[in-house]
């Protein structure tokens, strides 16, 4: 694929650094993007114990994972870059791994996702340091918006898991 065009723009970051930030944000798109697409195969197909309950989280879940992703997209746009965010260019950089067909029962489905979910997680936190090195303080901030949601939905997510 072509490297995308990038616009003019007045925002007072070096090209350099929006190239970079660009770069960045458009891989944490496709992950982003990815774990939403998984999220909704989790709450499509959960089965057994406490289904409703995982049905009703995990699309709440990705309902938070979708206006992450536009906000992640439009940081793209605002910096002059293109953002890559359809299905297929999702699955073609994403990191994560692949949601497995045979998951669907219950608790199978929550540790799935805590998986995927911590995975993400950590690359943001990455995110974050890497906005900050370069003086892109309103990505930084982006990243850390998202960094606190990704937190309380593992905190969400791993509660079914934790015992007495």
């Amino acid at each position: 694929m072509a490297k995308p065009k990038a616009f003019k723009t007045s925002i007072d970051l070096d090209v350099e650094t929006r190239e970079q930030m660009t770069t960045l944000l458009n891989q944490q798109l496709a992950d982003t993007f990815d774990l939403y697409s998984q999220t909704k195969q989790a709450h499509w197909n959960v089965k057994g114990a406490q289904f409703f309950q995982l049905h009703e989280l995990f699309d709440k879940l990705a309902g938070g994972l979708l206006e992450h992703v536009d906000d992640i997209a439009e940081r793209v746009t605002t910096l002059g870059g293109t953002a890559l965010g359809t299905a297929r260019m999702s699955a073609s950089s994403s990191r994560l791994p692949e949601y497995p067909t045979d998951v669907v029962g219950s608790l199978e489905s929550v540790e799935t996702l805590v998986a995927r979910y911590a995975a993400l997680a950590a690359t943001t936190r990455a995110a974050i340091d890497t906005a900050d090195k370069v003086g892109d303080i309103d990505t930084s901030d982006l990243f850390t918006q998202v960094s606190r949601e990704l937190d309380k939905s593992l905190w969400f997510l791993e509660a079914h898991l934790q015992a007495k």
